[in-house]
């Protein structure tokens, strides 16, 4: 090995200590491959130490998850026990990425802080029953930043989810009246949880996208959005033309427009990749039927990308943002791949704002929570006033008086008024992701960890070299620059002693380590903090800077009694032999 690259492995590795070492890690070699001369770090907002800790936080989360989240033992199962393997690599990626965020941000400059802005997990997804929806994750007003930074944001958070007359531009006056520069996230610690469940080959990563500023939404937000994304070139073209360009525009128009940006392209070249399934018939049927008249080639599970590797259209909207482009084959004839149909709220404002990375452009239409309905009357039912006197006959006029139930009235008054809660605008044709940021100006720093092959950017998935070692890929987009990192890392202890390493605290205690016996250190009563907050959300309630632990409020599906009762025990030890440690505690 020569000097240079000794120094370079030195270098990553003095940058991203605190992630190597909260996970007992050791960088034994570091492979960068920029498509640029510059590193990513001098285009990016963020110092070079953080932008570096986070490519390591998705390798140490990647690796984690495909080593010690029960990966591919979903598959047979009955659905209960499949959603509980979901569950717990849920549990697994989101406190892994939890804690390399925490550990990274303790050198951020001291008036600096990141929040969590938009989460993946708490909705049911198609085919999902309610208890599905409520996996482990993290999501709005998670803070990150040293205590005295952390408490100020935390203050001005919980002020604007529970003070009505409190709104965003109020939110970023206290912060700026404080001289807090706050960055926001929308993570998916988990991308393809049921392709990792099921032990599918591709797919399952890890995503995290940073921004200069924080994202607009005032509460925890999950829905769908309709997507549109196509290649840059094509929009330019709309703008030439007066065209309007996004999700709403007929097909036939968009079809146009690429072969018009595109000479030569035939209209059977134009892959459109979309979700796929049965449990999709209802919602985009329409939509597939609309290309396919018009010659388009939908893409299905199999279908081999440029980079060679087969495709799938059952999960996994974000990745294929990375193959939006054209290319010419063998035979010198261009092809193009579009990103149509819909994706979860997180999912598309990361696709979203990868405008601002690749020579792509990203719309959005707001949908409900649910989308059970075809694709046409979603967006037109989102678009309602729900205060108005006669919704129900607008609702009506759209899905049909038989079809306009009191319950489906009902529903999307309440999808209308939770998104405008929300602060998200639903009156608006399409949105794109400058909608979702303050600022005129703003940038993003995307990375992602690949834990199996991805068939859209040809990253590979966490390899095993043998003897604790273990390849694993990610990486490091912003504007006008991107790096792929390969790490070859080693894992210091043995693989039962990194299971417990890499395992949230609560997990541990429910699969019956004696918490009694192992020795308590003060960091105990943050971590269960932050575990409580990952785990189980929907029974917490927060009084300043207390959290009040509410048990009837956990669905049995959700978490079995007996995991309810060791969590209980746990906490009730904890109060009662380190009452100062855990004075945020309350329980009934």
């Amino acid at each position: 090995m020569d000097a240079d690259k000794r120094n370079l492995i030195a270098q990553w590795a003095f940058d991203t200590r605190p992630v190597l070492l909260r996970f007992h890690l050791w960088l034994e070699d570091v492979e960068v491959e920029r498509a640029q001369a510059e590193p990513v770090s001098a285009h990016a907002f963020t110092p070079r130490g953080i932008a570096r800790c986070l490519a390591m936080t998705a390798a140490a989360t990647a690796l984690g998850t495909r080593l010690f989240g029960q990966y591919g033992e979903g598959q047979g199962k009955d659905k209960q026990a499949y959603n509980q393997v979901k569950k717990a690599a849920d549990a697994i990626s989101a406190y892994m990425m939890s804690e390399g965020l925490w550990h990274l941000t303790r050198s951020l400059p001291e008036n600096h802080a990141l929040m969590v802005c938009l989460g993946e997990g708490l909705m049911p997804k198609a085919g999902e029953t309610p208890e599905m929806g409520a996996n482990p994750l993290l999501g709005f007003g998670r803070v990150y930043a040293r205590p005295g930074v952390a408490r100020l944001v935390d203050d001005a958070t919980r002020r604007l989810l529970n003070d009505p007359q409190h709104r965003f531009e109020d939110f970023l006056g206290t912060l700026k009246h404080h001289g807090i520069t706050l960055w926001g996230a929308a993570v998916d610690t988990l991308e393809n949880t049921s392709r990792f469940a099921e032990g599918k080959p591709t797919g399952p990563m890890t995503v995290i996208h940073l921004f200069d500023q924080p994202l607009t939404v005032t509460r925890p937000y999950e829905a769908y959005f309709g997507t549109l994304t196509v290649p840059r070139a094509m929009a330019e073209k709309a703008e030439a033309q007066s065209v309007v360009l996004d999700w709403v525009t007929p097909r036939k128009l968009v079809l146009d427009l690429a072969q018009a940006t595109y000479p030569g392209l035939l209209a059977k070249n134009v892959h459109v990749w979309t979700l796929a399934g049965k449990s999709r018939v209802n919602r985009l049927s329409r939509l597939w039927d609309e290309w396919k008249a018009l010659g388009a080639h939908l893409v299905e599970d199999g279908w081999v990308s440029p980079t060679g590797v087969p495709v799938f259209t059952d999960s996994g909207t974000y990745a294929p943002t990375f193959l939006v482009k054209c290319w010419k084959d063998a035979a010198g004839a261009p092809h193009v791949f579009l990103c149509d149909g819909y994706a979860a709220t997180a999912e598309a404002m990361q696709s979203a704002s990868l405008s601002e990375v690749l020579d792509v452009d990203s719309t959005m239409t707001v949908l409900s929570p649910t989308f059970d309905l075809p694709h046409h009357q979603e967006y037109a039912l989102m678009r309602l006033d729900a205060k108005a006197q006669d919704f129900a006959a607008q609702v009506a006029k759209v899905v049909g008086q038989d079809a306009a139930t009191d319950a489906l009235v009902k529903h999307y008054r309440e999808a209308i008024e939770e998104a405008l809660a929300s602060n998200v605008p639903t009156q608006r044709r399409a949105l794109k992701a400058t909608d979702f940021v303050p600022g005129k100006h703003w940038a993003v720093l995307a990375c992602t960890g690949a834990i199996c092959d991805d068939p859209y950017t040809g990253m590979k998935g966490v390899e095993d070299l043998g003897g604790g070692r273990f390849r694993v890929t990610t990486q490091l987009a912003t504007h006008a620059a991107s790096s792929r990192i390969t790490f070859t890392l080693k894992v210091k202890d043995s693989l039962e002693e990194s299971k417990l390493v890499f395992s949230p605290l609560l997990v541990r205690f429910m699969s019956g380590e004696d918490y009694r016996t192992r020795p308590v250190k003060i960091s105990d009563s943050g971590r269960i903090r932050n575990e409580l907050q990952t785990l189980i959300s929907q029974a917490l309630e927060f009084d300043g800077d207390r959290i009040r632990v509410h048990f009837a409020r956990i669905d049995e599906k959700v978490l079995p009694k007996p995991q309810q009762a060791v969590i209980r025990d746990v906490l009730h030890w904890y109060k009662q032999h380190h009452p100062v440690w855990f004075a945020w505690l309350e329980l009934p």
